[in-house]
């Protein structure tokens, strides 16, 4: 359809137009990307094979949606990119401010200018990415703002009464007609305000200040709720809930390498951190299982949900520490270190919410025990695990057995390693050359790992030997220490965990 030739009714109407509802519109262009094999939700990971599939049958069925699900979900995200199953213009009324279809007008202004003008009426041409209405829904929201009000300044202007339905000021809904609508957060909507959108979706029908309008609007509802939401701090009022024809639920990514994926598209990385830092696989997976660790944490309300956004800070965060680092360092490249990680803490503990006993533990203590169960998880992917060999060890295993031991003896020897968080990258190589066997046993598992990925292992190897309690660790100012763990236990009882002084803790 040629928008820039057809500029009125009647030229519209030699066209061979046809006016299509939303729903078909959208139900149309869904069959046509299914034929062609095409992806309708380009980016959208990990719901392949649920809630994708889900939500085509709805829009095939010509259904209004509530996407149910915890936080950083991508429900938002799903119903933003309805918007490129509509066609790219549709005609409206020029000057309508309700979208108007030219063959089928609703509003009062457009009918009085079709019955003045008939095939002279002025056509408009509406791109596709003018039809979206969002709005988050907080217990202050008013009919007003969703359905509208009298304007008395439209009244004065015009010289009409108030009994007029010219002097109406339309809200967002019907501004949003022959459009997607989409409410966030449907249960914390008054009961009230619900119920004006039941009227909508069952008969069409817009009350305002005692006008009984009636007007079919055409509109694609999309609404989404938390199930903490849905269930505590509000409802959906029944008839709402029985209006709304698709609920489909969403959830987390169900494997490691599918949040991996997440986290890789989403993040925001620029030029000159990508030229700057490197990145390895171990570091990527370190940080997403810190997400998986959170969701399955007792200390973390599971109700509320830990959102993909954590992953995402805490890898940009955990990029920056290392680029800060090598900038002090004045070094033209570097690697994230396990070290660098302590940088990521912000991000964990501006994202979860804690249970009474979380609460008790303190947000920093918190995520500090959330990294180092994802390191202890993730170690036994990478090297013996070390339970396994305490095990052994019990069954009276021949000494030898374990690869760990001429390590834990170097530290058992009185010797300590000091790890500073602003070391230069060959100072700290060097300094973890230093500690007996753990280069050779890197080696006897990773034979083609080069002089970097080396010793990121090397250093690999202490964080999780002391997440097995094999060797101490303790975050101090500016470092991190290892030593031998019998004397960190004899030494215990000085140290005191605060959020405002909380890396004097022993982690063991």
């Amino acid at each position: 359809m040629s928008k820039t030739i057809i500029k009125t009714l009647g030229e519209l109407k030699k066209s061979g137009y046809v006016s299509k509802s939303i729903k078909q519109e959208i139900r149309d262009n869904l069959i046509e990307k299914i034929k062609a094999k095409e992806n309708p939700f380009p980016g959208i990971l990990g719901y392949e094979d649920s809630v994708i599939p889900d939500t085509e049958r709805a829009l095939l069925s010509q259904h209004n949606i509530l996407f149910l699900g915890l936080r950083g979900q991508a429900k938002t995200r799903l119903a933003r990119q309805m918007i490129d199953l509509l066609d790219e213009y549709i005609p409206v009324v020029a000057g309508s401010e309700i979208n108007d279809d030219p063959y089928n007008p609703v509003s009062r202004n457009a009918v009085d200018l079709i019955a003045e003008k008939g095939d002279d009426t002025p056509i408009a041409w509406l791109h596709r990415s003018q039809r979206y209405g969002e709005k988050l829904a907080t217990p202050d929201v008013s009919v007003a703002d969703l359905i509208g009000d009298i304007d008395p300044i439209k009244a004065a202007n015009l010289k009409l009464s108030f009994a007029d339905e010219r002097v109406l000021h339309y809200g967002i809904i019907p501004r949003s007609n022959r459009s997607i609508f989409v409410i966030n957060e449907l249960p914390d909507l008054q009961a009230r305000i619900q119920v004006s959108l039941f009227n909508i979706l069952e008969e069409g029908d817009l009350q305002i200040r005692g006008f009984k309008l009636r007007l079919p609007l055409d509109v694609l509802f999309v609404f989404t709720a938390n199930p903490e939401d849905y269930t505590n701090r509000g409802s959906i009022v029944t008839p709402l809930k029985d209006r709304i024809e698709s609920q489909i639920l969403t959830h987390y990514p169900k494997s490691l390498e599918t949040a991996l994926d997440i986290t890789g598209q989403e993040a925001t990385i620029n030029d000159a951190q990508k030229q700057k830092v490197k990145i390895s696989d171990l570091i990527k997976r370190l940080i997403e299982q810190v997400a998986f660790e959170a969701r399955a944490s007792e200390l973390v309300d599971k109700k509320s949900g830990v959102s993909a956004r954590l992953s995402i800070s805490a890898y940009e965060n955990a990029i920056s520490a290392a680029e800060r680092r090598a900038i002090i360092n004045d070094e033209k490249e570097t690697q994230v270190w396990l070290s660098d990680l302590i940088g990521i803490i912000p991000s964990i503990t501006g994202k979860i919410e804690l249970v009474y006993e979380g609460e008790q533990e303190g947000p920093y203590q918190v995520a500090f025990n959330l990294l180092e169960r994802s390191i202890r998880t993730q170690f036994g992917l990478y090297f013996p695990n070390p339970d396994s060999l305490k095990k052994k060890r019990n069954k009276e295993a021949v000494p030898d057995d374990n690869p760990y031991r001429s390590i834990t003896r170097w530290f058992d020897a009185g010797n300590t390693l000091n790890t500073f968080f602003e070391t230069k990258d060959e100072d700290k190589m060097q300094l973890l050359y230093k500690v007996d066997g753990l280069h050779a046993l890197v080696k006897k598992y990773f034979k083609s790992a080069n002089d970097k990925e080396n010793t990121l292992l090397m250093e690999f190897v202490l964080h999780g030997l002391a997440a097995h309690s094999l060797i101490s660790k303790k975050v101090l100012e500016g470092k991190i220490e290892f030593k031998d763990l019998m004397g960190s236990m004899l030494n215990i009882g000085t140290e005191h965990f605060s959020e405002d002084d909380f890396n004097e803790e022993d982690f063991n």
